[in-house]
């Protein structure tokens, strides 16, 4: 889990190492991711075609879901900084707390919306002093959190009919769809807009392989063994991984505040307090078996 997290956390730096608009970025990003995944499934055992209709329909769907989460995230981090718009991803915890009961049907769990809250604060200490442009690249965060939280839960739900692989492949194609269709009508979908450099082209190859179609297939996988909540909560260390990172390759470190340094350490904090509760949870239900 730790170790998709810490590739996540090297795609807010990629959103600013490639020299391209936020739209063209994620349209590379799930063409590559898709390709990609395709030619895995092809050497695969795995059912190419989902379990049924229905099934491909809502994959398809939550694709949609996906690429919009990607859109808003890219926008972010290029209106401010990765760490900022990695940072807002930490509210995704607080969407999870009250879909996940809905979706999967169980009670909802007040722990979790309680430490959802404290990342909400955490988020609300390091956005002290923002200027104007920051609180657009924050509004784009925090839909791009919304958008997260919404594909995390219902993948969560979709392995139980489908494998990550199908469900990913799927996923990447209707994200391809969507966001080549909004290229087309904001009339960007042509050869100089979407041209790139070598370096650019290095970088999302390694986004759309590493950084997407592996961990993307990985972490449904992941979903699946430890829940949307576990996971999305222990993604919020991802701004901890991009900030270390923004650091020595971005020098981000001489634009962000006191403030941010402490809300991230509440989110830390955070995350390691789920874990142990989840763990004493485990302990207790081993041991009424």
């Amino acid at each position: 889990m730790h170790l998709i997290i810490f590739m996540w956390g090297f795609t807010g730096i990629l959103g600013k190492l490639i020299h391209l608009d936020s739209v063209v970025i994620v349209w590379y990003r799930v063409i590559i991711a898709m390709i990609a995944l395709g030619i895995y499934m092809v050497f695969s055992p795995k059912h190419f075609v989902p379990n049924s209709k229905k099934s491909l329909l809502q994959i398809l769907l939550i694709g949609l879901f996906v690429g919009a989460h990607w859109l808003t995230f890219y926008k972010s981090i290029q209106l401010s900084t990765a760490s900022l718009g990695i940072l807002c991803l930490s509210t995704t915890t607080l969407h999870v707390s009250w879909l996940e009961p809905l979706v999967m049907k169980r009670k909802f769990d007040w722990t979790e919306g309680l430490l959802s809250l404290v990342i909400v604060f955490g988020i609300f200490i390091t956005t002290t002093g923002f200027s104007p442009d920051e609180y657009i690249a924050l509004m784009y965060g925090l839909v791009s959190a919304v958008f997260a939280a919404i594909f995390a839960v219902f993948n969560s739900k979709l392995t139980e009919k489908d494998s990550a692989t199908t469900i990913s492949f799927y996923e990447m194609g209707s994200a391809t769809i969507g966001v080549t269709a909004f290229l087309f009508f904001q009339g960007k979908l042509s050869f100089d807009f979407i041209w790139m450099t070598t370096s650019d082209f290095y970088w999302l190859l390694f986004l759309g392989i590493a950084c997407t179609s592996f961990a993307f297939l990985a972490t449904i996988v992941v979903m699946k063994h430890l829940g949307a909540f576990t996971v999305s909560l222990s993604i919020n260390l991802e701004p901890i991984y991009t900030l270390v990172l923004a650091v020595f390759i971005l020098h981000e470190n001489q634009l962000l505040s006191v403030n941010f340094y402490v809300g991230a350490v509440l989110i830390i904090l955070t995350v390691i307090a789920n874990a142990l509760i989840k763990g004493r949870q485990r302990k207790k239900m081993r041991m009424l078996h």
